[in-house]
């Protein structure tokens, strides 16, 4: 049978639509398809949570891609190991302590399987502002604005979209993006010591490890942080090329937005 090429196209836009009409509203929205964005979608949709996730890259996946400085293995410690286990990602013990996975595996596999969980994945996706309104005389983040990244790259005068959402996740890693929008925009205080963006301390991997866990939490109301922009809100020191906290502090968030969604 001879290929048509307008079947062709009205297929991918006509699905790509439905997509995304689906996902106007949702429970949850992930900003941000790193490790902790991926695991965070991953673990609520998989306890039915309606999540959508957007990222400015084709490229889903952080910097877990490149490992460090493009030596494709990544290294978690036991924290983060039972959950390359839990997604069938294979490792190798190196040392008491450190195991390595192939970064490539790692990433595809996160990717693969939160969209299996039922995340709808956006790429090439870039957010311009959150939404912000006063319910019950309580100010609230309740979704986000959207555009394509290759309109804001050619700074066109190109209006975006709302996407509506009960929690809002910003998983943006070192820029904080939704939490540095929300500040400068609406000049709101976060819920964190300094109540501002203050960014990341130089690397210190033991202690930025377990401040990415601790630092994972509700900034803002109806507005999470989890990675590197958990750090970033907080001052707290970078990790470098380790993940289990990037992991486990995905997993945090979820658990966060299960125990409010239970309550909700």
């Amino acid at each position: 049978m001879a290929l048509d090429e307008r079947i062709i196209s009205r297929a991918i836009v006509e699905r790509y639509m439905q997509k995304l009409m689906a996902n106007i509203d949702c429970d949850c929205t992930i900003v941000g398809g790193g490790p902790a964005g991926l695991v965070c979608g991953y673990e609520l949709a998989k306890n039915g949570l309606k999540v959508t996730l957007f990222d400015k890259r084709l490229s889903v996946g952080g910097g877990m891609w490149g490992g460090a400085m493009m030596f494709n293995e990544i290294v978690v410690q036991d924290m983060g190991k039972h959950i390359l286990d839990e997604f069938d990602i294979n490792t190798m013990l190196y040392a008491p302590n450190y195991y390595t996975a192939d970064s490539v595996e790692a990433i595809t596999t996160l990717i693969s399987k939160t969209v299996k969980s039922g995340v709808k994945i956006f790429n090439g996706i870039e957010i311009e502002d959150v939404v912000l309104k006063k319910i019950d005389e309580q100010y609230r983040v309740g979704g986000v604005v959207i555009n394509w990244t290759t309109v804001n790259m050619a700074h066109l005068p190109v209006d975006p979209i709302v996407i509506s959402s009960n929690f809002t996740v910003d998983a943006t890693g070192h820029d904080a993006h939704l939490a540095q929008t929300l500040v400068r925009k609406a000049g709101v205080r976060l819920n964190t010591d300094s109540g501002d963006v203050p960014g990341e301390k130089p690397m210190w991997a033991d202690v930025g490890e377990q401040d990415t866990v601790n630092h994972t939490k509700e900034i803002f109301n109806g507005l999470y942080v989890c990675g590197m922009a958990a750090n970033a809100v907080s001052g707290a020191h970078r990790m470098g090329p380790i993940f289990g906290g990037m992991l486990n502090s995905g997993k945090k968030c979820a658990s966060l937005i299960l125990e409010k969604w239970g309550k909700k």
